[in-house]
């Protein structure tokens, strides 16, 4: 095989493999009834002047399925974490006892579960739509190759080959959705 279907074929992997890696990432921030402290990863804290994650602002841990408490570093960012919480709309009702802000994660109601998994489905079909990009991109240039003089069996032999690695990929997205699925509708 030619290098230059050799590295089709591994940028084609690379890709793929950031569409289940954003994959991944995505399912973190839909929370499924258990606190996290993934749960504030979206949460950005104005820190004289820049925009900078909480958790580098304030130790945050989970003392309890229903608990996250966040100890700012320092004690006059108290109100501006809680601001910021407010502010991500993320769901939370941070409280400020003066030392640490204390969050409580309410449970999931049935309709709020549903709405999640359909949530993660949409996250799922994005990615699939990703992988798919992909492929067709490969195609693409596979068939480039071809019209550049590249032998027509080893052009089809790798469009083969991108094909495998759609369907190994589009597997892998449906069992990551599948135990979301799984995590979130458990009460």
């Amino acid at each position: 095989m030619t290098e230059e279907i050799e590295f089709i074929l591994d940028s084609t992997e690379e890709s793929m493999n950031g569409s289940i890696a954003h994959l991944e990432k995505e399912f973190l921030n839909i929370r499924a009834g258990k606190a996290s402290p993934a749960m504030l990863g979206s949460v950005f804290v104005d820190y004289y002047g820049s925009a900078t994650p909480l958790s580098q602002v304030s130790k945050i841990s989970v003392p309890d399925a229903r608990t996250i408490t966040l100890q700012p570093f320092e004690k006059n960012m108290l109100q501006v974490i809680e601001k910021a919480i407010m502010v991500a709309n993320i769901g939370f009702n941070p409280m400020n006892n003066g030392d640490v802000i204390i969050i409580s994660v309410p449970p999931l109601t049935e309709e709020r579960r549903k709405d999640l998994a359909k949530q993660a489905k949409s996250e799922a079909e994005d990615a699939k739509i990703g992988v798919r990009n992909v492929r067709k991109d490969a195609n693409t240039d596979i068939k480039k190759l071809e019209k550049d003089g590249t032998s027509e069996d080893i052009c089809k032999s790798a469009e083969e080959q991108v094909q495998n690695l759609t369907n190994t990929y589009i597997r892998k997205i449906d069992e990551l959705l599948a135990a979301k699925e799984a995590e979130i509708m458990k009460v």
